[in-house]
């Protein structure tokens, strides 16, 4: 009777232990793989520096210079009218005539014998080496500093706008041509603010001339 009492007992008693070492083993398991493998720590990568190979840098235009981890040497600094421009533990650079990239380049080099492996990045802040003229009958006729995407409009704008006798509709663009020629470029003024012809609103060039007759 003791040995048939004790047999349902002892199965139960298994029972609940397996039943309980399942339920550990599916946790840790879910834990697992909610935890994953370990994230990879972000590292900066130099390809990513933006680089520009084409602007020429020129006298007054102000360039953001960042060194990467060295925030007492990094800072906007403008062109000098010698050219040059000056950095701490850098001295004097010359950067009228160079590439942001060259530039970036040239700085390194003067950096490596105090930083080992300096990351350099170059940036055009302001552009004020390149200009574009207007002349005639305007309220500010001059040379102006040329901004990325600066139109016909907005020269005339920047010049305060037309004198009452501004022949508007024989407005035109003179643009020197890589062979040395200068182009002629019209520009109807009424033609462009009513929509016949946006096409008119030309962006400008560095060295381009508008004349207001």
């Amino acid at each position: 009777m003791r040995s048939n009492f004790f047999q349902p007992a002892a199965l139960l008693a298994s029972l609940a232990l397996s039943g309980c070492l399942w339920a550990q083993n599916a946790i840790s398991a879910n834990d697992n793989t909610r935890s994953g493998p370990p994230e990879a720590t972000p590292t900066r990568s130099t390809a990513d520096k933006p680089h520009d190979d084409s602007f020429i840098i020129g006298n007054g235009d102000v360039l953001a210079i960042n060194v990467w981890k060295e925030a007492d040497i990094s800072r906007s600094v403008p062109v000098r009218s010698d050219g040059k421009i000056s950095l701490p533990l850098v001295g004097e650079v010359e950067a009228t005539g160079t590439t942001p990239l060259k530039l970036e380049q040239a700085i390194s080099a003067k950096l490596s014998g105090d930083i080992s492996q300096p990351e350099v990045t170059v940036m055009v802040e302001q552009i004020n080496s390149e200009k574009f003229n207007i002349l005639g009958q305007v309220y500010k006729p001059g040379a102006y500093s040329l901004t990325t995407g600066a139109t016909v409009l907005d020269a005339l704008a920047l010049a305060g706008g037309f004198r009452d006798f501004a022949k508007r509709k024989a407005i035109y663009v003179l643009r020197q041509k890589p062979d040395g020629a200068q182009a002629r470029i019209a520009f109807n003024y009424k033609e462009v603010v009513t929509g016949r012809h946006p096409e008119q609103n030309i962006p400008l060039q560095p060295h381009d001339t508008v004349v207001v007759p």
